[in-house]
């Protein structure tokens, strides 16, 4: 299969909504859904990954801390509130395993501001921003490379929110599914098919 290297932004509007249709948990306190998420974790090879953070309107103001951390399997989406339950030592050893392959987008920045929640060694991250470029795909913002990939269109309405909120809109939790998702998803349809030939 040959990708698309662009996509318009007539195309971009034709295409179906990207859905999770797995099971997501919000998981904001250390107890069964917790060890139950770290464990459906470590049984992965391949995790989508992404984060979220509240804005901060105020120019000039400190950037606020990581509110979320979203880690995806094909069927369940794992949502992390860090600001409840911390970067905690499972999640710095999923984070740090080599072995775990983490695909998300522009990553540099997430895995920096992650690391104010505590430190730990990245890797095994794949950027689909830095691989695209193989297949000949020219597009880096994971709305147009899922478009061009998979054929689907990523919806961006949330991604100003709040995601300090005391609880997480329907709407929240089924946009950050998603962003997780979506990059698994991505980086699996990518190594079913060649590279582009140089």
């Amino acid at each position: 299969m040959i990708f698309k290297d662009t996509i318009t932004p007539e195309e971009l509007e034709k295409l179906p909504a990207a859905q999770f249709t797995g099971e997501v948990m919000v998981i904001d306190r250390i107890d069964d859904k917790y060890r139950f998420a770290i464990d459906y974790l470590k049984t992965l090879k391949v995790i989508g990954f992404d984060t979220e953070t509240k804005p901060n309107f105020v120019a000039n103001s400190r950037r606020n801390k990581v509110a979320l951390l979203q880690l995806s399997g094909r069927d369940k989406a794992c949502i992390f509130r860090l600001h409840e339950v911390g970067l905690t030592e499972e999640l710095k050893k999923i984070l740090s395993s080599a072995r775990v392959v983490k695909v998300g987008a522009a990553i540099t920045d997430d895995i920096r501001a992650l690391k104010y929640h505590g430190t730990f060694n990245a890797r095994g991250f794949v950027d689909l921003q830095s691989i695209a470029e193989n297949w000949g795909i020219q597009e880096k913002s994971v709305r147009k490379m899922a478009a061009i990939i998979l054929g689907m269109r990523v919806s961006k309405s949330q991604q100003l929110s709040n995601w300090e909120a005391k609880e997480l809109s329907e709407a929240q939790q089924a946009y950050a599914a998603v962003d997780a998702w979506v990059c698994q998803k991505m980086y699996l349809k990518l190594l079913s098919n060649p590279t582009v030939k140089r």
